[in-house]
C-alpha cells in the first residue's frame, strides 16, 4: 500500500470515527494536486478539498491530522438536518 493509499484509508477512518452514517468518495487521481472529496449524509453532499501532500501526512504529521480533522468536523456538522 502505498503512503498515498494509507492517508486515503485513514481519512475515510476519520470521517467513520466522526460519523459512522456518512459516506466518503475520495477520487482515484488528484486534480491540481488536491482530492475533491464527497461527504455524503442521507440526502445532503458536501464537498471538501483535500491537498494530496496533506493526504499523504496525515498519520504521521499532528498538525495536519488536526488541520484536516476540524475541517471535516465542520463539514459534517453542515449535513446535519
Amino acid at each position: 500500500m502505498t503512503e498515498l493509499e494509507q492517508g486515503k484509508q485513514d481519512f475515510i477512518e476519520m470521517v467513520k470515527a466522526i460519523d459512522p452514517q456518512v459516506s466518503v468518495v475520495i477520487p482515484t487521481a488528484a486534480s491540481n494536486s488536491l482530492f475533491l472529496i464527497s461527504l455524503t449524509k442521507g440526502k445532503a453532499r458536501k464537498f471538501i478539498t483535500v491537498s494530496e501532500d496533506d493526504l499523504v501526512v496525515i498519520t504521521s504529521d499532528d498538525l495536519i491530522h488536526d488541520e484536516v480533522q476540524d475541517r471535516v468536523r465542520e463539514a459534517i456538522s453542515e449535513l446535519e438536518p
